[in-house]
């Protein structure tokens, strides 16, 4: 069951819901060709990677402000972010939410 706890917050252009339910999961599955396994131990070291994973992660919130949200929109929006580590942080936080597991305070690494 969803909460308002389980909403992440990421401050871009505007601030958006960041979210991994089941089709953004597909969706990044499909896009990187690799499996949650991978993408997790891939850490924040791969610059395309984390766009792919945070546009699929704000197809949700775009649709929902009937917008058109394109990958290659990803570079100048992420550009936006008060901070590398603000977006590594609700990456992590939006992960944790959409598997139920408990907040651990970092990143996956």
């Amino acid at each position: 069951m969803s909460n308002n706890n389980d909403m992440v917050i990421i401050q871009l252009d505007r601030p958006r819901e960041l979210r991994f339910g089941h089709k953004a999961l597909k969706n990044l599955v499909t896009l990187t060709g690799k499996s949650l396994e991978e993408i997790e131990s891939g850490g924040f070291n791969d610059f395309e990677l984390i766009e792919k994973i945070v546009y699929c992660g704000l197809l949700h919130d775009a649709k929902e402000h009937g917008e058109t949200l394109k990958l290659e929109d990803m570079e100048d929006l992420l550009d936006q972010a008060p901070s590398f580590k603000h977006i590594a942080e609700a990456v992590g936080k939006a992960f944790f939410a959409a598997f139920g597991a408990p907040e651990q305070g970092n990143a996956p690494q």
